[in-house]
């Protein structure tokens, strides 16, 4: 029989944090020992990861606890892609190993699955704290003022991508109906190399049925680990390619025409935007001109398109 929840947790060379996540479940899991069930996707870790995984598997052995290790390192995105894709539940919940989440969010997440059986994507709100001073920057991430059910998803989330596109990135906040998520997979093949494309699976559950995006806080987002650290030319990368092929990819899921279209210009619009592309220029030249032009080609389509349907404008995109 198919769980209700699959807590999938994609890890890499953080066996520490990995031991404290699991510490955490364990507490939050009792009781509800049959509802879920537990997934580790091991990105190729080279420390003592694996170690941690059998050391809970043994430990959480009345909870059906699975893991995977990748032969080599795919990815961050191809590493959650994993995470999404392994379950058969009807609902999955992947989380960062580096995420400090309430104890009481396990037992809030299931009652609510439990309430709405046909719920496709539970959203939560979450706070940010900074990572290397340790300060609570962000009390509430989303402005929601209630946890009913909203069935027009779609509308409700269109508000959220305008309001707060970072906040949408966040994985660990998002509990997906499986097989949505997983139309979403096969739908965009190619979104793992597209460090956004965690705004375009959430969006997609919500084009596809009703949600709740919750009032209070459930967990916190740490600030200051993000991909920046790996790669300096990440926010170039996410405002000139990434964010606006999320764009295109949401128009083709039923998003609306002048909305998307007034995504892709915002980053050419904001100073601060700006200020990033003139940067790049002078430390990346050739790559932020192999960036920008395939850019500069969506601002010209978007510029035409208020002469001609949205039909015409997504078969050129």
């Amino acid at each position: 029989m198919n769980k209700l929840l699959t807590i999938a947790i994609p890890t890499f060379n953080r066996a520490q944090l990995l031991d404290k996540q699991l510490t955490w479940l364990a507490k939050s899991i009792k009781g509800f020992e049959s509802d879920c069930e537990i997934f580790i996707s091991d990105n190729c870790s080279t420390d003592n990861t694996q170690e941690i995984i059998k050391k809970w598997q043994i430990i959480l052995s009345n909870v059906r606890f699975t893991s995977n290790r990748n032969s080599e390192n795919i990815g961050v995105m191809a590493n959650i892609a994993c995470c999404l894709k392994a379950p058969t539940s009807k609902y999955v919940w992947t989380i960062g190993d580096d995420d400090p989440i309430q104890e009481r969010t396990l037992d809030y997440v299931l009652t609510t699955l439990k309430k709405h059986s046909d719920l496709a994507l539970m959203f939560l709100n979450f706070s940010g704290r900074q990572k290397r001073t340790g300060q609570l920057v962000v009390e509430r991430w989303l402005n929601s003022d209630n946890d009913e059910l909203r069935v027009d998803g779609k509308a409700v989330f269109q508000g959220y991508l305008n309001e707060s596109f970072g906040g949408v990135l966040f994985i660990s906040a998002a509990i997906y109906r499986t097989n949505i998520v997983q139309q979403a997979l096969q739908k965009w093949l190619s979104a793992t190399s597209n460090w956004a494309s965690q705004a375009y699976w959430t969006a997609f559950c919500a084009a596809h049925g009703s949600v709740i995006i919750t009032k209070d806080t459930y967990l916190e987002c740490t600030m200051g680990a993000s991909l920046l650290d790996l790669d300096p030319t990440w926010n170039l990368r996410m405002r000139y390619a990434y964010i606006p092929e999320v764009y295109i990819k949401l128009l083709k899921v039923g998003y609306p025409h002048k909305f998307c279209q007034e995504m892709i210009w915002q980053n050419f619009q904001q100073k601060a935007d700006l200020k990033i592309l003139l940067g790049a220029l002078k430390r990346w030249p050739l790559l932020t001109i192999k960036i920008f032009i395939p850019y500069l080609r969506l601002l010209s389509i978007s510029a035409w398109a208020i002469l001609f349907p949205p039909k015409q404008l997504e078969t050129s995109l």
